[in-house]
């Protein structure tokens, strides 16, 4: 990092804002939205989850999984595992001081406290896979060993100067490392653990707190502002366009799903379209940097269309149990924005010998786009079908049927959210 630049104060301050809004989008974001879906009996887990989440990921990324995706030492010297793993020159931070600059002339405190916040909230969206089953010491391990083993080096390929990035792969703010990570974690999780004792396909539980998912989703919906717009690192035109085209996709994917809702099953539903507006979300992701209006209304619509036949259709046929839709929502949404952004990018938006996808001309970009979607799924498969193995004989992951039966907040944790 150059020492030598000036600190541009505007960035900054914008990039201190821009971390405030992506801690919101886990506590209280997350852990309102997928509180709110499951049942009274437990809410409190969720609660408990997104919480310590923060905690525990924060601390192994900055003890060495910032070092990990961002150092340069292994990339610098032209050693082959610089494609992918970043280095060991930034482990507890080691060389980054008060006057040390990264990109956008912003403290490197500063950035590694803005990427941490991506580390955290990518295991909080696998929650909702296997939510009201799984025993809290057996997700505190999984998640542990998810963030060290299958997010930072997925960081590393698509940010910190892995070969996915070599390649020209294009993930502005997360398509391929937190959404396809999280959404394809989570179909593993929710076939390996199995299905609620009590659930049937084509049935949904009736959330017990409608409300808290609307509070949620707006709570993940200004936050995604500095998801998106804070992930240029500069408070310019690019971040204007970020905020912009994420608005215009949500906005668009909520009304397609209420629609959708309004058709099929004759009203229009809250959760349906929150659930629209978190799609959407997530699909402009990857795009938010390449993308114009255009691109957002098209990302908006076809990925409320296709999440909303995952989560409608494709679930209750299949049988399996993906509590609150991560794969439906995240892993599908990630993978239409991923591959989207291959059709959809401009370089009038990426600028003078930026990127431009398929819808004009350049095909090439979105061969790229599906090879990078393709390596991320399979890698998030495979490793998290290892943990999964590797955690359930070391704690065990699944509650007894009890336990499932009578609620984990009063199991887990002692507490229940109710008290008259």
């Amino acid at each position: 990092m150059d020492t030598t630049m000036l600190l541009d104060t505007g960035n900054t301050a914008w990039l201190i804002v821009a971390t405030i809004l992506v801690l919101l989008m886990t506590i209280p974001g997350i852990a309102l939205f997928y509180g709110g879906l499951v049942r009274q009996k437990n809410v409190l887990s969720i609660v408990m989850q997104s919480l310590l989440i923060v905690a525990a990921v924060s601390i192994i990324w900055v003890a060495f999984g910032y070092s990990f995706v961002f150092g340069t030492s292994l990339v610098e010297s032209g050693s082959p595992l610089g494609a992918v793993i970043g280095g060991f020159d930034k482990v507890f931070l080691r060389g980054i001081t008060l006057d040390t600059l990264t990109t956008g002339q912003i403290p490197e405190l500063l950035f590694v406290l803005f990427q941490c916040m991506f580390a955290v909230i990518t295991p909080a969206l696998i929650l909702g896979s296997f939510a009201e089953r799984v025993k809290f010491s057996g997700f505190l391990l999984f998640t542990v060993l998810w963030s060290i083993l299958a997010y930072i080096p997925m960081a590393h390929w698509v940010w910190g100067g892995g070969f996915l990035q070599q390649m020209g792969a294009i993930d502005f703010a997360g398509g391929t490392v937190v959404h396809i990570n999280a959404g394809i974690s989570a179909l593993i999780m929710a076939l390996m653990v199995g299905k609620r004792s009590d659930y049937k396909a084509g049935h949904p539980m009736t959330p017990h707190n409608v409300t808290f998912v609307f509070m949620g989703t707006a709570f993940l919906w200004l936050g995604w502002f500095g998801f998106n717009a804070g992930s240029g690192l500069c408070a310019d035109g690019l971040a204007a366009n970020a905020f912009l085209v994420t608005h215009l996709a949500t906005c668009v994917a909520a009304l397609t799903w209420m629609a959708i809702d309004w058709i099929q099953n004759k009203k229009p539903t809250t959760v349906g379209a929150c659930t629209g507006a978190v799609a959407g979300l997530v699909a402009i992701t990857p795009a938010a940097g390449t993308v114009d209006i255009l691109g957002a209304i098209c990302i908006g619509l076809l990925s409320s269309l296709v999440c909303f036949y995952m989560v409608a259709v494709v679930k209750p046929r299949l049988g399996y149990d993906d509590t609150l839709d991560a794969f439906g929502v995240h892993g599908i949404g990630g993978i239409i924005g991923s591959i989207l952004t291959g059709v959809f990018a401009t370089r009038f938006i990426s600028g003078e010998g930026g990127v431009e996808g398929a819808l004009y001309g350049d095909w090439h970009q979105l061969g790229v786009q599906v090879l990078a979607t393709v390596i991320s799924i399979v890698f998030s498969a495979v490793m998290t079908f290892v943990l999964f193995k590797v955690t359930d004989r070391l704690v065990g992951i699944r509650v007894d049927k009890r336990v499932e039966e009578e609620g984990l907040d009063i199991y887990e944790h002692g507490e229940s959210a109710y008290n008259r």
